[in-house]
C-alpha cells in the first residue's frame, strides 16, 4: 500500500521512527545513546517541539511529539539526523549512510491514542528482550512517566498531567495502564499506520485533519477506483460508437438528399 504525503500539523502530536539502515544498529555504546539524547533535546528545543515520549533501540529510534511551529518536527528530525550522522562517522572513522531513508510519522488522535502509544514506544525494550522489568532500561522515558525521575528531555503532554495533581500520584496511575497486556490487534494497527503513513485516531479525527490540511488521510478502498475507470472507458467506448453511428447515417442521408437532387435535375 503505498504511502500517503507527510503531514506537519502544529498542535498535533506525532508518532516518529527511524530506522537504520538495512535495519543495522545505530547506537554502539552508551556514550552514543547519551549522544543522541543530548542532540535530541537541543534540537527540539531550537524547533520548537515538545517531546512526550522516546526509546532509543539499537537499530531505531521512536518518539511522541507536539510540533509548535509549522515544519518543526522535519525541522527537528533533520538536524539531528545530520549532527548524529556526522557524530558517528567521525568516532568510528566511517562513512556513508546510517539511517534507511527518512524517517516516518503518523498523526495521533490524541484522546484516543496518544497514552497508548507512550506504551506502545516504551514497551519496545521488554518486547525485544532488551529488559527483565522496563525500569532497567535506561534509554526510554518509561523512568520519567512511571517514577519521580525527571528528564530534561520530556515535556509533558496535558493528558499525562491529568493522571494526577502530583508527580507520584501520576506516576503510580501511569504504571498502573501497563498491568494490561497489548491487544495484538491494536499493536498491528499502530505498526501499520506508521509503515505506510495513516492517521491513527477515529473517523471524526480523520474529518477534522482532511479539513486542516486540504488533502486525503484515508486510503483509497480497493478495487473501487478500477471499477469506476471501467465504467469511464465503456462509457467513451459507447458514446465514440453513438458517434460514429450517427455520423455514418448523417453521411447516409446526405448522398441520399444528393442522389435525389441529382435525379429532380435530370428530369
Amino acid at each position: 500500500m503505498p504511502r500517503l504525503p507527510r503531514l506537519n500539523l502544529i498542535d498535533i502530536p506525532q508518532h516518529i521512527v527511524q530506522v537504520g539502515h538495512n535495519n543495522l544498529p545505530c547506537f554502539f555504546d552508551d556514550e552514543d545513546y547519551q549522544f543522541y539524547l543530548i542532540s535530541l533535546r537541543n534540537a527540539a528545543s531550537q524547533y520548537r517541539v515538545d517531546v512526550h515520549a522516546y526509546v532509543l533501540l539499537p537499530n531505531m529510534v521512536q518518539i511522541i511529539a507536539t510540533p509548535r511551529v509549522p515544519e518543526g518536527v522535519s525541522s527537528m528530525m533533520q538536524s539531528l539526523g545530520r549532527r548524529y550522522v556526522q557524530y558517528v562517522n567521525h568516532r568510528y572513522k566511517r562513512s556513508g549512510t546510517l539511517w534507511g531513508g527518512r524517517y516516518k510519522s503518523s498523526l495521533i488522535d490524541s484522546d484516543a491514542y496518544l497514552l497508548t502509544c507512550y506504551r506502545y514506544v516504551e514497551l519496545r525494550p521488554l518486547y525485544l528482550g532488551l529488559a527483565e522489568s522496563l525500569g532497567d532500561y535506561p534509554w526510554s522515558s518509561f523512568n520519567h512517566h512511571a517514577s519521580v525521575a525527571d528528564s530534561d528531555i520530556i515535556t509533558d503532554h496535558r493528558l499525562y498531567l491529568a493522571l494526577g495533581d502530583t508527580p507520584p500520584e501520576r506516576a503510580q496511575a501511569y504504571r498502573k495502564l501497563f498491568r494490561y497486556r497489548f491487544d495484538r490487534r491494536l499493536l498491528e494497527y499502530i505498526a501499520e499506520t506508521i509503515k505506510v503513513g495513516h492517521v491513527l485516531g477515529g473517523d471524526v479525527f480523520k474529518d477534522k485533519i482532511e479539513q486542516i490540511a486540504n488533502q486525503r488521510v484515508r486510503p483509497l478502498k480497493r478495487g473501487r477506483p478500477r471499477k469506476k475507470k471501467q465504467a469511464i472507458v465503456e462509457e467513451a467506448v459507447e458514446a465514440s460508437s453513438n458517434k460514429f453511428e450517427q455520423a455514418s447515417i448523417n453521411n447516409e442521408l446526405t448522398r441520399e438528399t444528393g442522389d435525389i437532387a441529382t435525379m429532380e435535375g435530370e428530369a
